[in-house]
Order: C-alpha cells, then sequence, then structure tokens
C-alpha cells in the first residue's frame, strides 16, 4: 500500500500540465493532492491513483518555488518527507524541503515504462496519438464552445453567444422578443464560458413554474448537471453554506426574495455568473425599489458576471428599462435623466447608418469619425461606439424572420346567465362551483372546437388555476377529450408530466389546459393551435401566451382562436386587443406602452361607460406612432448589433466543417473498439453503445448500464430526444480524451516490422511528443499554444524518418510481439534505446523555440490589438469596462510568462525493431 503524508510531491504519470503536486489530505482510501501550476485540486482512491513520487538523486538538478536552480548533493527522508542538500553556483549549501519544489515540472513516464518491460497494444498507441492530434485541432478551432450544444444553427444566437460567450465576466441584457430562444443564448454563453474555463461557478434564478424546464434544458441541450435548490434543499444545509455545496445552481428567485437567511447564504457564496430569467418582474421605482430588486443588485454587484434575460426591454417604461441596465453596469448607468439624454441623441446615429447604407454618405461626419474609412468599417465603428448594443442584445422577430404567419379565428357567442352581463369580462371567477360551465357558451364551444381539430393539438390558456382545474376535469370526464392541466396547483413534476403527456405525438393528451403560468417560459411550438379561453387585459401577458406557439422551430401557420361573448366586456376587450392594436396578427412591441396610456379609457370602456370606436380609433393612431418611435434610434442600432449576419455565418460554416467530416465518428468508434465498448449500427450517423464486458469506467464515462443510443447528425438530434447528441464536445468525448492522456493508455509500444531495403536490426524509435504549458485554465492558454503534437522517427543512426514513413503507414507495417520476448528485446537494446530516446529529444527540442516564438507572438498581437481596441473604444463608448482592459492586461502577461517556460512532454514512444 502506497504511503502518503502531508507535504509530499507527486505527479501524475501522464497528466503533466498539472504540474507538481502538494499531498494536502489523506483520510483512509483516498488522497488529495493540490496542483498549483493549474490552481487544481483533484481527489485519488490512493490504492491505484495515477501518481508517480517525485524524488531526486544526488547529482540531479533541482528548481524551487522561488526559481532558484540547485544541484543535489545528498538526500534525506525525516518522517515521510524529502530534504534535499544542495549547493548553488557559488557553492554555497543549502536544505530544501520538497514542499518548497516548483511547481513546474515534468515527469517523462512513457521511457520508464518502455524500460520496464510495460507495453500497450499498437492499436492504443495510435489512439493516443490520435486524440492528441484531435485535441490539438480542437483547442484552435475557431467555434470552440459552439460545436456540442442541441440546438439549431441560427444566426442571431450564434452571433450572440459567440460575441458575449468569449468575454471576460460578460454582463449584458438578452432582450430578444418572445420566441427568439432567450434561454437558448443564456446556455450556449454559459457551456462556452465553462467549457473554456471562463467560468466555474454559475447561479441560476428563474420564476418557480420554470425551474423544471431550465433544469431540462440545460441538461438535454447543453449537457449541464445543475443542481435544483428547493426549500427542502435550503433548509438541510446542517450549519453549512448549501450554495458553497455545489458549482452550478438552479433557484427560484421567489424563494431567496422573500427568505433573508437563504439572501444572506447566497450572497455569502462567490459566484463566477449569476442569470435572471424574466427579469422585468423585478420591482423598482427610482426611489423605492422593490426587496427582490435590492437582492438581485447586490448579488450583481459580488459577482464579475451577470446575465439577465427578458422580452420587454423598454415597454415597461424608460424607468424599468434603466433599472435593468443599472443592474449590468451601475457606473455607467448611475442617473435615470442623464440616460433619458443618451436615448435622445442615438436617433441621429440611426438616421446616418441608414444613409450610408443607401448610398448617401454626408459630405461631413461626426467628429470620431474617419472621413477616410471605408461604409463597412464606418458602420462597424458607429455600431461599436453608440447605443447599449455592448450591454444589450435584441433581436426582432422582423430582423430575424422565417416565423410563420398567424391567422386569427374569432368566434362570437351569445350570452347567457351571468356572463350576459354587460361588464362581466371574467364570470366563472364568481362562481361559487363548478355549475357555470353547462351554462357557460364558450365551454361549450370549446368542447366542440376540440372535437372538430382532433387530433390535431391545440394549447388552451386562460386566467386563472381554478378555471384550467375545471376545465379540465369537463373536457376529460364529461367531453371524452383526452386532456392534461397545467396550473400552479400542481407540484413541478406534475406540472412536467402533464407538458410531457401533452408532448407525445402518438399517445399523448391533444389539449394542455393552462392557467397563466403556461403563458412564460414553456414551449409547445410542436402545437399549430393556441385557444385563448379568456383574454388577459395586458398585452405584453397575450405575447406572451401566443409565443408559446409562435417561435423559433413552429413549422406551421398558428391558430389563434378566440371565443367571446357578443354584447359584452369580452367583445370589447377583444376589438381593442385586436384593432386597436393589431395584436393577433403580428407582434406588437408598444403594447405596454399603449396600454398604460389608456390604461383609464380602457377600464371606462370595459365597464361599458365610454365610447369603444373612439377608444379603438385613438389606440390604433397611437399604435401605430409608439410603433414609429421604436423603430427609429436605439432600436435600429441595436437590431444591427445583436447580429452582425456575416460573422454568424462564419460561425455557422466552422461548426458544419467539423460535423461534416466525418472525423468525429470514426474516431469515437476506434475510441470504443480500443476501450471494450461495444457498438452497432443503428441507423445512418447513429450508434448503439453497450458497456463492454471489460470496460474500464475510468476510461469512458458517461455510458449506463443498459446502453445509450448516440447520434452525430444534429438534424436527427433535434428530432430524436431520446438520442445523445455526440459531438466534440460531448462529456462522453471529451472526458474519454482527457482520461487517455490522464492515464498511461498507449503511452508506450514494442513490435518488429520488415522493411525493403532497411537492414535487420536496425531500431526505429518513434516519439510523439506535446508541449506542456502549465497555466490556469481560465487562462486559455491553447489559443495561442496548443498541445501542437511533434512526431519524431528515428533510426539507429538517429536520422529523423518522420518525412519518410509516416504514422499511419507504420501502423500498417509493425507487427505484435509476445510480451517474453519484448522484454527480451529492450533488455538487450536498453542502451541503444536511451541514445535514441537523447536523440530524438534533441530534434524534438529544436522545434520548441519556434513553437514559443510564435505562440508569445500570437499572444501579443490578438491581445495587444484587443487592449488597444478597447482603450480606445472606452474613451467614446462608457460601457467598456476598466476591468475588462485590466482582465486583458494581466492574460496577455501571464500567457507570455507561460509561453516562455512551456517545455515538451513526451506522449508516447514505440519502438520498433526491422527484421528479416
Amino acid at each position: 500500500m502506497v504511503e502518503f503524508a502531508l507535504g509530499q510531491r507527486w505527479v501524475s504519470h501522464a497528466d503533466a500540465q498539472l504540474g507538481l503536486g502538494i499531498v494536502v489530505a489523506s483520510e483512509g482510501p483516498r488522497v488529495t493532492l493540490s496542483f498549483p501550476a493549474v490552481g487544481e485540486e483533484r481527489t485519488y482512491a490512493a490504492g491505484r491513483a495515477p501518481l508517480t513520487r517525485l524524488r531526486f538523486k544526488t547529482g540531479d538538478r533541482l528548481r524551487t518555488a522561488d526559481g532558484r536552480e540547485l544541484d543535489v548533493t545528498a538526500v534525506t527522508e525525516r518522517e515521510g518527507l524529502l530534504f534535499y542538500r544542495t549547493a548553488d553556483a557559488a557553492g554555497e549549501a543549502h536544505e530544501v524541503p520538497e514542499i518548497e519544489l516548483d511547481a513546474f515540472v515534468q515527469l517523462t513516464t512513457p521511457q520508464q515504462r518502455l524500460r520496464n518491460g510495460h507495453f500497450d497494444r499498437h492499436e492504443a498507441f495510435a489512439l493516443r496519438v490520435a486524440t492528441c492530434l484531435q485535441l490539438d485541432r480542437l483547442q484552435r478551432d475557431p467555434a470552440r464552445g459552439l460545436l456540442g450544444p442541441r440546438t439549431q444553427l441560427l444566426p442571431h444566437q450564434l452571433y450572440i453567444a459567440a460575441s458575449v460567450g468569449r468575454r471576460h465576466a460578460p454582463r449584458v441584457l438578452l432582450a430578444d422578443e418572445v420566441g427568439l430562444g432567450k434561454t437558448i443564448e443564456a446556455g450556449m454563453i454559459l457551456h462556452q464560458q465553462l467549457l473554456t474555463g471562463r467560468a466555474s461557478r454559475v447561479l441560476v434564478l428563474v420564476p418557480e413554474p420554470l425551474l423544471h424546464q431550465w433544469l431540462v434544458e440545460m441538461l438535454r441541450r447543453f449537457n449541464l448537471h445543475f443542481a435544483l435548490f428547493d426549500a427542502e434543499r435550503l433548509a438541510a444545509g446542517d450549519g453549512e453554506n448549501p450554495f458553497e455545496t455545489e458549482q452550478l445552481v438552479l433557484c427560484a428567485g421567489d424563494l431567496l426574495y422573500e427568505d433573508p437567511e437563504a439572501q444572506a447564504d447566497a450572497l455569502a457564496a462567490p459566484w463566477d455568473i449569476v442569470v435572471v430569467d424574466e427579469a422585468h418582474h423585478l420591482h423598482w421605482q427610482p426611489d423605492a425599489p422593490g426587496q427582490d430588486y435590492r437582492f438581485v443588485s447586490a448579488l450583481a454587484s459580488a459577482s464579475p458576471g451577470l446575465l439577465l434575460l427578458t422580452a420587454t426591454p423598454e415597454q415597461l417604461g424608460v424607468e424599468s428599462h434603466f433599472a435593468r441596465l443599472a443592474l449590468i453596469d451601475p457606473a455607467r448607468f448611475h442617473d435615470l435623466e442623464v440616460f433619458r439624454a443618451e436615448e435622445a441623441g442615438y436617433r441621429q446615429w440611426s438616421e446616418l447608418l441608414e444613409a450610408i447604407e443607401a448610398g448617401r454618405r454626408p459630405a461631413s461626419l461626426p467628429p470620431g469619425l474617419d472621413e477616410g474609412a471605408s461604409d463597412a468599417v464606418l458602420i462597424g465603428r458607429i455600431l461599436d461606439r453608440h447605443g447599449t448594443g455592448r450591454v444589450l442584445y435584441r433581436n426582432t422577430r422582423a430582423s430575424v424572420g422565417g416565423f410563420p404567419a398567424r391567422q386569427l379565428h374569432a368566434s362570437a357567442l351569445p350570452a347567457a346567465g351571468p356572463a350576459a352581463e354587460p361588464g362581466a369580462l371574467y364570470p366563472e371567477r364568481h362562481a361559487r362551483d363548478d355549475a357555470w360551465l353547462a351554462a357557460e357558451p364558450r365551454v361549450a364551444w370549446l368542447r366542440d372546437k376540440l372535437r372538430a381539430l382532433r387530433p390535431q393539438k391545440a394549447l388552451v390558456i386562460c386566467s386563472t388555476a381554478r378555471c384550467a382545474e375545471q376545465l379540465e376535469h369537463y373536457l376529460h370526464l364529461r367531453a371524452g377529450i383526452r386532456c392534461a392541466a397545467f396550473h400552479e396547483g400542481l407540484s413541478i413534476i406534475e406540472r412536467d408530466r402533464a407538458a410531457a403527456w401533452f408532448a407525445d405525438a402518438e399517445s399523448g393528451a391533444q389539449a394542455l389546459v393552462c392557467s397563466e403560468i403556461g403563458s412564460e417560459g414553456r414551449n409547445f411550438q410542436f402545437a399549430q393551435h393556441l385557444v385563448l379561453f379568456d383574454l388577459p387585459r395586458n398585452p405584453d401577458l397575450l405575447e406572451q401566451r401566443i409565443g408559446r406557439l409562435d417561435r423559433i422551430g413552429q413549422t406551421g401557420e398558428v391558430h389563434i382562436h378566440v371565443p367571446y361573448l357578443a354584447g359584452t366586456a369580452q367583445e370589447r376587450l377583444f376589438r381593442w386587443l385586436h384593432e386597436g392594436l393589431d395584436i393577433f396578427r403580428q407582434n406588437c412591441p408598444a403594447g405596454r406602452p399603449v396600454f398604460d396610456a389608456f390604461r383609464e379609457q380602457l377600464e371606462a370602456t370595459l365597464e361599458g361607460t365610454a365610447d369603444s370606436d373612439r377608444l379603438i380609433a385613438e389606440t390604433r393612431e397611437a399604435t401605430a406612432a409608439a410603433n414609429r418611435r421604436l423603430a427609429e434610434g436605439r432600436d435600429r442600432l441595436l437590431e444591427r448589433n445583436a447580429c452582425r449576419r456575416p460573422e454568424a455565418e462564419r460561425i455557422i460554416e466552422a461548426i458544419r466543417d467539423s460535423e461534416r467530416s466525418g472525423e468525429l465518428q470514426a474516431y469515437f468508434e476506434t475510441l470504443c473498439d480500443n476501450l471494450n465498448v461495444e457498438h452497432e449500427y443503428h441507423s445512418e450517423g447513429c450508434l448503439v453503445l453497450r458497456p463492454g464486458e471489460h470496460m474500464d469506467t475510468a476510461h469512458f464515462p458517461a455510458l449506463p448500464e443498459d446502453g445509450r443510443t448516440v447520434t452525430f447528425d444534429r438534424a436527427t438530434a433535434l428530432a430524436r430526444e431520446d438520442m445523445a447528441f455526440l459531438s466534440w464536445e460531448h462529456p462522453m468525448v471529451t472526458e474519454a480524451m482527457e482520461a487517455i492522456l490522464s492515464t498511461e493508455l498507449g503511452n508506450a509500444a514494442l513490435g518488429t516490422l520488415k522493411l525493403r531495403g532497411v537492414a535487420t536490426g536496425t531500431l526505429l524509435l518513434e516519439c510523439l511528443y506535446t508541449v506542456n504549458a502549465s497555466a490556469p485554465k481560465s487562462l486559455q492558454l491553447q489559443r495561442f499554444l496548443s498541445l501542437s503534437p511533434q512526431r519524431v522517427l528515428v533510426d539507429s543512426r538517429d536520422r529523423d524518418l518522420s518525412q519518410a514513413v509516416s504514422h499511419e503507414r507504420l501502423n500498417q507495417l509493425v507487427r505484435r510481439v509476445d510480451h517474453a520476448t519484448a522484454v527480451g528485446i529492450i533488455r538487450q537494446l536498453q542502451g541503444a534505446v536511451d541514445e535514441r530516446l537523447a536523440a530524438a529529444a534533441g530534434l524534438a527540442e529544436k522545434h520548441l523555440t519556434t513553437l514559443r516564438e510564435d505562440a508569445a507572438r500570437r499572444a501579443e498581437n490578438y491581445l495587444g490589438e484587443e487592449i488597444t481596441r478597447l482603450e480606445s473604444l472606452q474613451r467614446v463608448n462608457p460601457q467598456v469596462r476598466d476591468d475588462e482592459i485590466e482582465h486583458l492586461r494581466w492574460q496577455r502577461e501571464e500567457s507570455l510568462a507561460a509561453i516562455a517556460r512551456a517545455d515538451l512532454h513526451l506522449q508516447a514512444v514505440r519502438l520498433v525493431v526491422v527484421t528479416a
């Protein structure tokens, strides 16, 4: 049994990029090491940890943490720790405990395995080489972080994800119109931030009805495993802060807004990014911000990154819009009146953009714009410098396009019973029991409508849980219609089951009867019929209802069915929404401000004390004027900056190039063959995976005992949720690749071959080197200095034959040798092998200097240009934060230092002996 002691220094067998580890805990069967070079801790099973104790010998040279290089003169061991007697260049003696050794150290284990007769199959050696090559390519892929999500390749979503996801600590307001996929955009940003190491701890706050949808979407689309925090989870802390027990936390906002103790715990935990969905619900007045707003403001101040999601950025009024921007950047948006004045100036920049695009470039340009610049450069600079484009992204349905038409089907019904009263907008709310169902004309109409639509699915929305529950009981038990209820009186799991039954295309419910909570966040675009049993006064709420079907992914026309009782308040509300706002045929961004302006007149009209026709005429005129205002100024700038289509198309093409090559499936099948994972053909681009009898779960994670069906095709993955979508960024692939390089698999092999023209007994030594640059993951050094695999093939005379005999050709020629023979060969040729290893290392070392220089030049150019760009931009656009620029300066300094100390790591070695 290996004995571990606190302070000992160990290295991973193959993952040299971790550097030198320190034992920080050893309890029972587990040992934990800290790796200072990369800022990580890892826990291993002590009995089979892939670790080797670092022991210097007399005559070796060591390096201390403070940079001194000393020669070892003697080694002693006291209480499990090594102490080195050393001498410096002046001959002065020093004692160095092992805990003071430099963390940046390399141990070349392939040589040790080769020398000690531990060999792998040639297939495993080839897999290791292929893994290095693929990882190197992925590290340099321009679409890195965007390959993995199970989403459509939509330009507006990918542009936002790329531009925001690559920032340090992004702080933005995602405000696309209803149905354009803000949750998808947020998930893409988080996926990219987490994959590249820019973030590791995330807190997501959502309305309680959307908890499970977020949980499922993050897992199904992005393979992000969030922990769901409810009241029970918060109460089970046992004295420790529950928010510090998980890296990715999903929680209902209301749960925290109403619990000061939970708020304190959430604020005490460190977060890299905080996400707040439906941020327009936060209550704010200039002199009286609500408790929920104050809490989110405190979170926003304590967290580097912040994503706010809302579909109504300005419809709730300039004050509310300003309040949300103040959460993003309180230093920039600190004065409401200053903000109003700035907004007034956006219109001139919008008009200038339109003139340039139309070929009417003014003879003189505003100060700060280069007269000699091209139109394209001018447009880019205007978008960068003016408006709220760096902190607010808003795509409109008009700019994105591709949405189906809306068809309105209004049904005027004769009023009867209590509903006949002229002012009765929601008569069912006053009923003491469900007797109203028998007399209400809309209920009979709904029954007949669903029967006529059968088997087409229909989403039915009404305003209250009581109404939804009673309608569902009536339709299911009395009318024999397969339907489910979805309302706040049900548990989250019950709601999810109802939504899943409705989504089942073969044996699911025909109708889902929702209360108002079905209007936000839930996506039912597989249905084309929406029944509005009643109508809300608030146009934004009505737009949310319609947006459950009329959204990205909808393939057919959306049919909106509205029953109303003729001659009552229901008819007057319908006419105001339809004839005044025209909200049923198209999205109405001006709906909320117009509603606020006409609220009192609308109430009087609904009560029957005001003229409906006059109100509709005035509303129609006000709506047209409001829509014109919203289309000018800031909205115009935002529309351009929210999706720069040429850049988005380049991202999409890079993703498609990665997917269409077929490399992933070929590599993955080889991976399965080597790791004893059974795989069989399912259909084109799809496999069925099952654990093999001798599968090593340490090498192949995320495979259930009963197997899994996977697809490499994006279209198939979008249509078949039961299949896993395998991309180069799926955990099953990335963790398997990391496991291969963090273990000894395939790093030493020995074989023979017959090669015409080459003398019998000739040695060929094939070595694969990669660059080892220990640095924190958040530095993203791989952008400039990737693994950069270097293959060297030397013969008995130390000639490099790597160009003459390719790796693939050698794989075809080499033959296996039984283990006993192989051990005999290596014992006999030990001296010659050591000489060839030294020669190969010398040849590879020549490339390292060039690699370092190229990487330093790339880092200096990229980061230097970005620093210069942001410094210049900050002088004209205060939305560029100081901490963004400071972080880039830190990245440049640390990147250049890490590149300068980069060395080579021998990943794999294969000895080949030429036979007769």
